[in-house]
C-alpha cells in the first residue's frame, strides 16, 4: 500500500514521465527531487502503481494514425530527421514482433527498402553502404570504371589503395 506522497508521485509521473518532475510535484523538495525519484521508481509497488494508472488512461486520438501522417508529412515535405524519429516511434507503439510472420515478397521488400533510402538521403545511404560486407567489392567496381575514364593517372589509383 502506497503512502500519500507516493501515490501522488506515481500520478504525476504518468504524466510527466519523468521521475524529478514527479517527485516536485509529489511534494518532495527541489534539492532531493532527483534522488527521491530515483529511488521511488525503484520501490516495485510505485512501479506496479504506475503500471496500473497508465493501463487505466482513455484518450480519444488514434496515436498510430497521427504518428503515420506526422511520417507522411515529414516524408513528403523533406524534414528527414522527422521521419526517421516518427519511424522509431511508431516500432516502439508497434513493438518489434510486429512483422514476424509476415511474408514479404521480393518487389514489396524492394519498394520498402527504395523508400527508406530515399528518406535517408544519397550521403547517407552511401555512408551505410560503405559498412556492408560487399563494400570492398561494390566500391572497388565504381574505382575500376573511374580509371579507366580517368588520365591514367597512376597517383590516384595509389591514393585509393590507401584509403581502403
Amino acid at each position: 500500500m502506497l503512502n500519500e506522497k507516493q501515490e501522488k508521485f506515481a500520478e504525476a509521473y504518468v504524466l510527466h514521465r519523468n521521475a524529478t518532475e514527479a517527485a516536485k510535484a509529489a511534494g518532495y523538495s527541489a534539492t532531493s527531487a532527483n534522488n527521491q525519484g530515483y529511488r521511488l521508481m525503484q520501490l516495485q509497488e510505485v512501479v506496479d502503481r504506475v503500471h496500473e494508472l497508465e493501463q487505466q488512461l482513455e484518450t480519444n486520438v488514434n496515436v498510430i494514425e497521427e504518428i503515420e501522417n506526422q511520417y507522411t508529412y515529414a516524408k513528403a515535405n523533406g524534414h528527414t530527421n522527422s521521419a526517421i524519429k516518427a519511424l522509431e516511434v511508431l516500432s516502439r507503439v508497434r513493438g518489434t514482433n510486429s512483422d514476424k510472420g509476415l511474408a514479404v515478397d521480393k518487389d514489396t521488400l524492394e519498394t520498402a527498402i527504395i523508400g527508406c533510402l530515399n528518406v535517408l538521403g544519397e550521403d547517407k545511404v552511401v555512408q551505410l553502404l560503405s559498412k556492408c560486407n560487399f563494400a570492398v567489392e561494390l566500391f572497388e567496381e565504381d574505382y575500376s570504371e573511374d580509371e579507366e575514364e580517368s588520365s591514367g593517372d597512376e597517383n590516384e589509383t595509389i591514393l585509393v589503395e590507401e584509403n581502403e
